[in-house]
């Protein structure tokens, strides 16, 4: 079963690959399956896109989706919406819709605020007073209120931790809502990412965290500060080590005080002196040997300003020398490194190739 679940990832991820831009001429293009494909032929009042899907508005206000393949009308009314990398939430008014796996669904017409992430659309429900989860095309109630509604505050991947009417702490993975308890005094601090969540336990004073559909402690005092990723977390514990934890092993990053670190989808960054690092496939990688001017930090890619002014990109468990243009613009759609060099030309890089447009 894990297998065939890691097989289906890898092929919805492997057609992720859409990274939109628009050319010196105003055309708005992507790159999409190895080739750059034209998307519109008029220019475009804005867009977001994520890795399986580019949400836009054309010059006529008509609101669009882009798959890759074909460009869809979703509504030429006035809408505001919220795209992730797998799923698309938008309102007109206060009808709220999403788009999810290809198909379009209409969540409520009493809509409050709303959130998306990579498999939830959380909204409000102002006609019941209840806080909704769009999950596997269906809704599930999280709870009901009597006063005014809180959205919950910790949003992960596929996960939430949220408070109920009641006060009481619950987590919701997997359709499913589990109890953790009540704590009037202090308001727990959850860091939320893909199947784990990890926080400062105040009934046992421990550091914990969920996953497998249990609660269980890593530390037996509280910890300094802790991030989670897709099925891991790092934290710094007491004496300020730095330490990743995944699938019931705890490994030590760092026992020099890491002076900055950082957690994002299965990432783990973090800078000793001038030396920045990073975990790939259980070893301690060396990055670099100064500070990126700056960095991002997706999909297990690493792409960063290197000490030309260009930009570097660590993929595949290598460093990969993108472009030593200075202040070149560069982000990352799903496996691959976009730039924008200073004369509106674009490179992507992917699988150790380079696509110029």
């Amino acid at each position: 079963m894990k297998l065939l679940c890691f097989m289906v990832f890898c092929v919805a991820f492997a057609q992720a690959q859409l990274a939109p831009f628009i050319d010196f001429s105003g055309y708005f293009r992507t790159f999409y399956k190895s080739n750059f494909r034209q998307i519109e032929f008029q220019p475009i009042v804005s867009y977001e896109a994520g890795d399986q899907m580019i949400a836009y508005i054309d010059m006529r206000g008509d609101f669009k989706v882009y798959d890759g393949e074909k460009s869809e009308l979703i509504t030429n009314q006035i809408v505001q919406y919220k795209l992730s990398d797998a799923q698309l939430a938008w309102n007109i008014g206060p009808t709220l819709f999403a788009l999810s796996n290809g198909k379009k669904r209409m969540l409520t017409t009493f809509a409050g605020r709303y959130e998306v992430s990579d498999s939830l659309v959380i909204f409000e429900d102002t006609r019941f007073n209840t806080v909704n989860v769009f999950y596997k095309n269906e809704i599930i109630q999280l709870t009901q209120m009597t006063g005014d509604l809180k959205m919950p505050q910790f949003i992960g991947d596929n996960m939430i931790a949220f408070k109920d009417f009641g006060d009481m702490y619950r987590v919701f993975w997997q359709g499913r809502t589990y109890e953790l308890g009540i704590w009037t005094m202090n308001e727990i601090n959850f860091k939320v990412g893909r199947d784990l969540l990890c926080f400062n336990d105040p009934t046992q004073q421990s550091f914990a965290v969920f996953e497998n559909h249990e609660f269980h402690d890593l530390e037996p005092f509280f910890v300094n500060k802790y991030k989670a990723g897709w099925g891991f977390c790092v934290y710094e514990d007491l004496n300020g080590n730095l330490k990743h934890y995944k699938n019931g092993k705890v490994t030590e990053l760092s026992n020099f005080g890491a002076s900055y670190w950082e957690v994002k989808d299965d990432v783990v960054i973090w800078a000793e002196n001038s030396f920045y690092y990073t975990f790939y496939e259980g070893e301690k990688v060396q990055l670099t040997n100064y500070k990126p001017g700056d960095l991002e930090i997706k999909n297990g890619i690493i792409a960063f300003r290197n000490i030309m002014g260009g930009v570097s990109a660590f993929m595949n468990g290598r460093v990969h020398e993108i472009t030593n243009q200075p202040d070149a613009n560069y982000k990352i759609y799903g496996d691959l490194v976009l730039v924008e060099l200073f004369n509106k030309t674009f490179v992507v890089y992917r699988n150790g190739k380079k696509y110029e447009a």
